[in-house]
């Protein structure tokens, strides 16, 4: 695949992850806008568009299996674009969640296309999968940082336009760069890196089904709400947005550089102690961050983002290991949109919860998601080597 190519994909990445933070992000200012009184009865209203991002993954993945990735990246770079404008004209909160909810429909069709897509001729897909997990978790910092300062500038509306003018051009861009597919996906005959029986990958699916939709719950719970947070735990020492901002990016850009770190371990090491310690690591991050004020809290954020970030490339590492390439679309869509439709109530529930209880006490459930994760991964079947060539020179078979 070429540079220009592998970049455009990244880049595609780095809007969805982009698009989908903005609402979180500007929520104060579009509740003030629409005459609510608070931030916290506004944020259901953005609960469709995770909602769809996880659903709309199961026909993404299958069209682009059989249809192909490259038309269905162009329908997400044009639905992308024209959604964000459709946003930027909302006059209220319920033509908000409709044109939120139509947004989510288009980038549900990343991940279970763009990633197989991106990896499908790599020679190190680990690597792969890390720059382009950096890639969606910079989209992440860009949203704190672009969405405050165009906030505070230009205005809320603003913060959808310009990205969506952005994105139909790199869309127009792919058109150009990516080159037409001789058959779909579904027709090709490339076998996957791990040989597993039909039970034991059964299993395998299972594991990293549930165990990405509770590791989905928190990165769902702390992406849309720790600015908000830390507006909180720093209001005596920070209250310009666009500083705040400037505060949440730098942690999303730091932690961002632990998925290039985990692909290339997951390159030469078996999948399964890894994700444990990246998961489990997470639970006195993510207690610590109940508690802690002020740079505490930023320090104690930061912290909790760089293991919850580093857990991302797993579930896609896995399926690249596991799942042949004529099929990958079709399992990624569908393990999105069981894992992605649970946790995408965490998008419903975060104003209320917090409203409620606090942030301290969200926090500390998060702690608890963190370990059930964990506990999940503890019934994913080992690597052994097989032939006597190891897991991660591309032959593992897997064992108990």
């Amino acid at each position: 695949m070429s540079r220009s190519l592998s970049l455009l994909l990244n880049i595609a990445h780095a809007f969805d992850h982009l698009f989908l933070l903005i609402f979180a992000t500007a929520v104060a200012a579009i509740a003030q806008d629409f005459g609510l009184a608070r931030w916290e009865d506004l944020m259901p209203y953005g609960a469709g568009a995770f909602l769809m991002f996880g659903l709309g993954s199961l026909p993404a993945g299958k069209f682009g299996d059989q249809w192909g990735r490259r038309q269905m990246m162009l329908v997400f770079f044009a639905g992308m674009g024209l959604s964000a404008l459709l946003i930027a004209a909302t006059t209220g909160p319920w033509t908000l969640a409709a044109a939120l909810t139509l947004m989510g429909t288009f980038s549900a069709i990343y991940h279970p296309v763009g990633i197989p897509m991106l990896v499908q001729k790599a020679a190190n897909p680990g690597a792969a999968i890390g720059v382009n997990g950096l890639s969606g978790n910079l989209g992440i910092a860009a949203a704190a940082v672009v969405t405050g300062f165009l906030v505070e500038h230009a205005g809320w509306r603003a913060a959808f336009a310009v990205p969506g003018v952005l994105c139909l051009v790199a869309g127009a861009v792919f058109w150009r760069v990516a080159p037409r597919e001789t058959e779909p996906p579904a027709q090709r005959t490339k076998k996957a890196a791990v040989s597993l029986s039909r039970p034991a990958l059964l299993r395998v699916l299972a594991v990293m089904t549930l165990a990405n939709a509770s590791s989905g719950l928190i990165f769902n719970l702390t992406t849309n709400g720790n600015g908000q947070m830390l507006g909180e735990r720093l209001s005596a020492i920070v209250t310009d947005p666009s500083t705040l901002g400037l505060l949440l990016g730098a942690v999303y850009a730091v932690a961002s550089v632990a998925q290039v770190v985990v692909g290339r371990l997951i390159d030469r090491y078996p999948l399964k102690p890894l994700w444990l310690v990246v998961v489990l690591v997470q639970v006195p991050m993510l207690a610590l961050a109940a508690t802690a004020q002020g740079w505490w809290a930023w320090l104690a954020l930061l912290g909790s983002m760089i293991f919850i970030f580093g857990a991302i490339p797993f579930t896609d590492a896995t399926i690249v290991r596991y799942v042949d390439d004529r099929m990958r679309s079709r399992v990624a869509g569908l393990r999105l949109a069981i894992s992605l439709a649970i946790s995408s109530a965490a998008v419903w529930a975060l104003g209320p919860a917090v409203k409620a209880a606090g942030f301290g006490t969200l926090f500390a459930a998060m702690a608890g998601v963190a370990l059930f994760t964990a506990a999940v991964l503890s019934a994913l079947p080992g690597e052994r080597p097989a032939g006597g060539v190891s897991a991660a020179g591309g032959q593992p078979a897997a064992g108990d």
